[in-house]
């Protein structure tokens, strides 16, 4: 059981990522097209996408949320905090994403 926690936490984080960087990039790339700003743009996609990111890494927001609600109701406190450790792991990969975007072009919004 403790190998799955570990897993889906690691998972959580890395889709987190992956959404960030993965729209970041594309997003990057259609600026381009258009004739816009692909850096300005680029950093104000990593900062809207954070969001969209954590929704992504934990499977919808409402079926956390309803999970999180009935663990706690239920008195399983040990699963409604693995549920906050699954959200915080999304939020950080999110929030990674949009650190390493701001690195790479060194820009702040």
């Amino acid at each position: 059981m403790e190998q799955q926690f570990w897993a889906t936490t690691i998972l959580d984080f890395l889709i987190a990522l992956g959404v960030v960087l993965g729209g970041v990039v594309l997003g990057g790339i259609g600026a381009f097209i258009t004739d816009d700003y692909p850096m300005w743009r680029m950093l104000r996609l990593a900062e809207q996408l954070k969001i969209w990111a954590m929704v992504a890494a934990i499977g919808g927001t409402f079926d956390t949320i309803k999970t999180f609600e009935v663990n706690i109701l239920g008195g399983q406190l040990d699963q409604a905090f693995q549920q906050l450790i699954f959200i915080v792991s999304a939020f950080i990969g999110a929030h990674t994403g949009t650190i390493l975007v701001r690195w790479l072009i060194q820009g702040e919004i």
